[in-house]
């Protein structure tokens, strides 16, 4: 599993860990039940906090891409169809407000913001 950190990124660390995280289990490179590395292990690799790793993990744990078993390690879960929906809707949501945003500051009308969209979504 390869996780790469950019420190000029506004995304903090643990936060960067989780997107990486959660891409790799939606498109299927990680399955359910494979074991991710320990805490220790991908901090010593990242050159990071053990405790940034810790709060990535407790936040995978929470959102349900991940389950944590005391002694032997955290895997990954089994997937929550409605939830990677729901993640996968929340993240359109933020391309298609960023898309908005340059469209308003250019002058786009939405007619052609939508005439694009159509097109792309028709392909």
């Amino acid at each position: 599993m390869e996780i790469l950190i950019s420190n000029s990124s506004e995304k903090p660390i643990y936060e960067q860990i989780c997107i990486q995280i959660k891409k790799l289990i939606m498109n299927g490179t990680l399955t359910a039940g494979e074991m991710l590395p320990s805490m220790r292990a991908l901090a010593k690799d990242l050159h990071i906090s053990v405790i940034t790793v810790q709060r990535a993990y407790e936040d995978l744990t929470r959102d349900g891409f991940i389950e944590t078993v005391s002694g032997k390690g955290s895997f990954v879960a089994s997937p929550n169809r409605e939830f990677i929906r729901e993640e996968q809707l929340r993240i359109a949501e933020e391309l298609l407000q960023k898309t908005a945003e340059v469209g308003k500051a250019h002058g786009i009308s939405y007619e052609q913001m939508s005439g694009i969209l159509k097109l792309f979504y028709e392909e």
